[in-house]
């Protein structure tokens, strides 16, 4: 649905208030006609856990621990395992 708006005099205009705090891209195409989507802005430092590689070895390590029940750790035997002490599934005793 076409809306006309006024611009005011710092340039701006209001899409109205549903769109309040929303993010949105902004892509001039020519002087005068602009394309306006709202959505979710992804900061650089965080645009590499939505690569495929990352995703997928995110996917695959959200799914491991789904299926995969707590256990608490033994602090005192990690200890030990980081010190070379221990073997992994090795008791302490």
């Amino acid at each position: 649905m076409a809306a006309i708006k006024t611009l005011g005099s710092s340039g701006q205009i209001s899409l109205g208030k549903r769109y309040a705090g929303r993010q949105a891209v902004v892509d001039e195409l020519e002087p005068g006609v602009w394309i306006v989507k709202v959505g979710d802005f992804v900061p650089d430092n965080e645009r590499w856990l939505h690569e495929p590689e990352a995703k997928a070895k995110l996917d695959r390590a959200l799914a491991r621990a789904a299926r995969t029940p707590f256990q608490e750790t033994d602090l005192d035997q990690l200890e030990e395992r980081l010190r070379g002490g221990v073997k992994p599934n090795q008791t302490g005793s």
